[in-house]
């Protein structure tokens, strides 16, 4: 739900003049999305004054939003040769070492404008925040800094008014830094629109808030005020088109999803064709013609940049898959993949390749596990591959892996999703800390390996303890404690199936196979005890749910044959069956 770069530009009114009536344009133009037309007027400014900065650095902007980061690194490295020391150029190619991947090149860079700039200059503090912000590796907390140094330093005479693009800025910031900052991030937006009561971009980005929250409804009311606020603002319906085309509950809608991307083309920036050619073939996507947008996707990735034939060569491969040629679409993902490289792969490309290699089936066992394999390893990059943690994507991955019966890896993963939702002050529900228990349970292959038991022992401990009321994790800490103790020598067991018992007990039919491994665990038990009378308690008690119980019948059988033997001894010379499944 966010664009990889933010206009966030204030429309600013210039002094007079043909150059400040070109950045101005420039800027209303990188405010509604329209990047190849804003390069222009940014081209035109540097023209009539080449020793303007801000006209270098959004130019370079507006090469970033048209997904060409080269060309944004030469606007800014030219901007330098031209305009050397600038503070804002500096930021600007901080801004490009992050997208490189090296922090540490690009805080140097922003370190040095804030000093420069004493962190009173919006243009400037923005940049840095915003680089921060929407930049993979970025420091959100340091954008946080930067903007609220902005905003709050305005004692004296020389004090720093903010414009309504430094709120929204503090408010990504804030958002960005997620959980309890959601509210503050809302109020940055307000103080946007004290400003500018017609700003869409405020509206929307108070929709992305709610969104986080999970208040769907609630964001999709926000983006329909903004596209109101300004029926011109493109990125909105962008954005309404990628919640509807987004596979979650209470989203996804192809029809939808084609309505807002055709309003978005409709809006968009006709001197972008490339873009244009690539949505249209999206929309033949969206038709299910996915002949058609193949066809389209070839033809366009010759003339284009290595951004959009990444988007491209993608949609061939997605295109095979929904038209349901799996090995079409392994074999143009595999290519695709190898061009990008798998260090470089986004989690869409993770995502996308999980489902095609789990769709594939071959009656070659070996190479049928190895895609298997593949499926689920690229699952796992997919869900963490994304600074964002997402609760849909754990369970997505622990589901699968649990489907495949790899059951110590999906434990893993139930696990991590329940961690989730605590970390997002979230109480995990007695299903989720069951599931993490059972699958550690299961991958204990019947008690043979004893770390997998001690993870379940601690899940179906830590349900028991959050749900004091079910019978669930009394009976599983039973049944884990008896897979250590199969022969029910050492009474491990009993101290839980006595909890559970006493619970259980009031409901035999709901709970009879529960009833059955308790009952027999401990009759076993205490017939190794030699405890006769607790041994005939747990057998009355099973006999009637269990007629057929083998451990019942070897008992008794022993029973019988120590009677009628008269040169038995007190002692005994044989166990009856395992009591443990």
């Amino acid at each position: 739900m966010k664009k990889r770069i933010s206009t966030l530009i204030a429309l600013l009114f210039l002094a007079g003049g043909a150059m400040a009536q070109t950045i101005e344009d420039g800027l209303k133009n990188l405010y509604y999305g329209k990047f190849a037309t804003a390069k222009s007027d940014f081209e035109k400014a540097i023209a009539a004054k080449p020793n303007d900065d801000r006209a270098y650095y959004y130019l370079g902007i507006a090469e970033l939003g048209a997904e060409n980061k080269e060309g944004a690194a030469a606007a800014f490295q030219k901007g330098l040769q031209a305009v050397p020391n600038s503070p804002l150029l500096n930021a600007g190619m901080g801004r490009i070492d992050l997208l490189n991947g090296d922090a540490a090149a690009a805080r140097q860079k922003f370190d040095a404008a804030t000093a420069a700039t004493k962190g009173k200059n919006g243009d400037v503090a923005r940049a840095i925040a915003d680089a921060n912000t929407e930049v993979k590796g970025g420091d959100k907390a340091y954008a946080l800094t930067t903007m609220e140094t902005l905003v709050n330093g305005n004692e004296g005479r020389r004090a720093y008014k903010p414009v309504a693009a430094d709120y929204i800025e503090l408010g990504d910031a804030y958002r960005y830094m997620g959980g309890e900052n959601g509210g503050k991030a809302i109020s940055a937006y307000e103080k946007a629109l004290e400003l500018e009561a017609n700003n869409a971009e405020a509206v929307m980005k108070q929709g992305h808030v709610n969104y986080n929250a999970k208040l769907l409804e609630q964001a999709v009311a926000d983006y329909a005020k903004a596209a109101q606020l300004d029926p011109n603002y493109a990125p909105v319906f962008y954005e309404l088109y990628q919640f509807y085309y987004t596979p979650k509950p209470r989203q996804f809608s192809l029809p939808k999803a084609k309505e807002y991307l055709q309003k978005y083309l409709a809006l968009s920036d006709q001197a972008d064709k490339t873009k244009n050619e690539y949505y249209l073939a999206s929309i033949m996507f969206l038709d299910k013609d996915y002949d058609g947008a193949i066809a389209k996707a070839q033809s366009l990735i010759p003339q284009a940049n290595e951004s959009y034939k990444i988007k491209l060569e993608r949609m061939i491969a997605d295109a095979y898959l929904q038209k349901g040629d799996s090995l079409g679409a392994k074999n143009a993902f595999d290519q695709y993949s190898q061009k990008v490289g798998e260090s470089k792969l986004e989690p869409i490309d993770y995502k996308l390749g999980s489902e095609i290699y789990s769709r594939i089936k071959l009656s070659d066992s070996t190479a049928q596990a190895a895609n298997e394999g593949k499926a689920l390893t690229y699952l796992e990059k997919y869900a963490t591959s994304d600074t964002t943690k997402d609760l849909d994507r754990y369970e997505g991955v622990a589901k699968a892996f649990q489907q495949a019966r790899i059951f110590g890896k999906a434990g893993d993963w139930y696990k991590r999703y329940a961690d989730l939702k605590v970390e997002q002050k979230e109480k995990p529900a007695a299903v989720d800390l069951y599931n993490v228990g059972i699958n550690y349970y299961l991958g204990s292959e019947g008690g043979k390996d004893t770390t997998m038991l001690v993870k379940a022992d601690s899940a179906f401990a830590q349900l028991a303890s959050s749900y004091p009321d079910l019978t669930t994790g009394y009976y599983w800490q039973g049944m884990t404690a008896a897979a250590r103790d199969v022969e029910a020598k050492t009474g491990v067991a009993v101290p839980y199936f006595e909890k559970y018992l006493a619970m259980a007990e009031s409901d035999p039919v709901k709970n009879k196979a529960g009833l059955i491994k308790a009952y027999t665990y401990m009759m076993v038990y205490y017939y190794n005890k030699e405890d006769k009378a607790n041994l005939q308690k747990f057998m009355d008690k099973l006999t009637p749910l269990d007629p057929t119980s083998e451990p019942v019948k070897q008992i008794k059988d022993i029973q019988a044959q120590n009677q009628n033997n008269s040169r038995s001894t007190s002692g005994r010379t044989t166990t009856p069956a395992r009591s443990n499944n």
